[in-house]
């Protein structure tokens, strides 16, 4: 059985890749390492007896570089999916130190860990080790803005805007750094705004459901105008398994659902979904509110996927109206 690290498995997307990639696959022992901060949440495991036995978490942190190596040594580790990060933009605003180092340390120390135990020098792997393969996980963020029209495609050069995506920019490089100065094996993904189950509470679309059932005001940012590409949880972890089986080594795969849409298209939509499931007194569209603008707020982004589409044969299951029913009946339900 082939030892496998996922970091950050205990978060919204790592969760959903462990629930997924265990039940698909029963030759990979998975050793999931996690901080358990306040986004993590071990309950959205949910495998049964028989993946349970394939399955080890870890509670630890990627900045802990003994812990690193002492995991890789103990589990033999032949594979990493390299998930953990932190993700709020708001949150990096205001403590931009975390980010960088959780981001930006953290990843250096996972992936040198790595290629010291995997290679006996640049371009050289140990005997046993050649197909060991590392897929970092990151944004479209990295790219910065868009104006009205146009698509971020793998070649678009990087402009980060926010102390966050400078980081996950920074731990892009450094993964492309190991790929072409050691010979590693590595592959990264950028992917458009995640939404589906197990998304923490802080994110806009499980907000916007939260403060809807509670009578709150929903606040959104400035006008609302702002777009976004809309990926569902569940297609973004197939394209990860795609990439990490399949995908060249070396190359940036972008990962996006074709769903643009503005803030404020969003809320309304939901909106509407609450006044047919739960009606209130009056449609939960009064208790829009627009608050100040976040600052740096970038105005669009929109990923090209047609190279893991036509490369690798990937393909998105939902679009925004299927899959944002999905989500908003997995919030109802919790």
């Amino acid at each position: 059985m082939k030892h496998i690290l996922i970091t950050g498995g205990a978060g919204f997307i790592g969760a959903n890749f462990v629930n997924y990639f265990s039940e698909k696959y029963s030759e990979y022992h998975i050793i999931n390492l996690d901080a358990l901060t306040y986004a993590a949440n071990q309950e959205h495991i949910k495998l049964d007896e028989e993946a349970l036995d394939r399955y080890t978490f870890i509670e630890g942190n990627i900045c802990d570089r003994k812990l690193l190596e002492s995991l890789f040594k103990t589990y033999n580790i032949k594979g990493v999916l390299h998930f953990a990060a932190e993700s709020h933009v708001d949150n990096s605003i205001k403590k931009p130190d975390v980010f960088i180092e959780t981001n930006v340390k953290g990843t250096f120390n996972l992936i040198d860990v790595a290629y010291k135990y995997w290679m006996e020098k640049p371009f050289t792997f140990k005997e046993g080790y050649h197909d060991c393969k590392f897929l970092h996980v990151s944004t479209d963020e990295v790219y910065g803005t868009l104006g009205e029209t146009g698509l971020f495609t793998e070649e678009t050069p990087y402009a980060p805007n926010s102390p966050y995506s400078a980081s996950k920019a920074s731990s892009d490089m450094i993964i492309r750094s190991y790929h072409h100065t050691y010979g590693m094996n590595t592959v990264i993904t950028n992917c458009s705004n995640n939404y589906g189950p197990f998304q923490h509470n802080e994110k806009l679309i499980p907000t916007i459901i939260r403060k809807a059932l509670t009578g709150e005001a929903i606040p959104i940012y400035g006008d609302g105008l702002n777009v976004r590409d809309w990926l569902y949880v569940k297609d973004h972890c197939t394209g990860i398994d795609l990439a990490y089986h399949t995908g060249k080594l070396g190359e940036v795969y972008n990962i996006g659902g074709r769903n643009e849409q503005t803030n404020l298209y969003i809320v309304n939509k939901i909106c509407e979904i609450l006044d047919q499931k739960i009606p209130a007194n009056e449609s939960y569209k009064k208790l829009i509110s627009f608050v100040e603008d976040r600052a740096g707020h970038d105005k669009r982004y929109a990923i090209d996927a047609t190279k893991i589409e036509t490369e690798l044969g990937w393909q998105a299951s939902e679009n925004f109206d299927s899959g944002i029913i999905k989500t908003v009946n997995w919030y109802l339900k919790k």
